[in-house]
């Protein structure tokens, strides 16, 4: 049963997209689903240079970040915290060059 079935179970519902990439797999092993799901991830299309597609793709690094573990785990934290250490400083200036300009 799926979700939107009235027995309730807390299983989501199943896509066959993948069915014969994953045959002789059990599909109730979570390895399986977590190779089906990254099968799905590879292969969804997202429209390129929109803000969307952007927002996505940070969706993506997130969700890949949280998954990764040691080393990978560390680059993705320390890619996150230069990014917004620029962000600061690039802040700071905007607004130190606009109180330079009323003074």
């Amino acid at each position: 049963m799926s979700r939107g079935d009235p027995g309730g179970s807390d299983q989501p519902a199943r896509s066959h997209r993948f069915d014969d990439e994953l045959l002789g797999l059990d599909p109730d092993d979570p390895e399986t689903q977590a190779f089906a799901a990254h099968l799905d991830r590879m292969q969804r299309q997202r429209p390129a240079y929109t803000v969307e597609g952007y927002l996505a793709g940070v969706s993506d690094f997130a969700e890949s970040a949280n998954r990764a573990e040691g080393g990978r785990r560390w680059a993705a934290v320390t890619l996150v915290a230069l990014l917004l250490v620029g962000v600061l400083w690039a802040a700071g200036n905007a607004l130190a060059f606009v109180v330079a300009t009323w003074f």
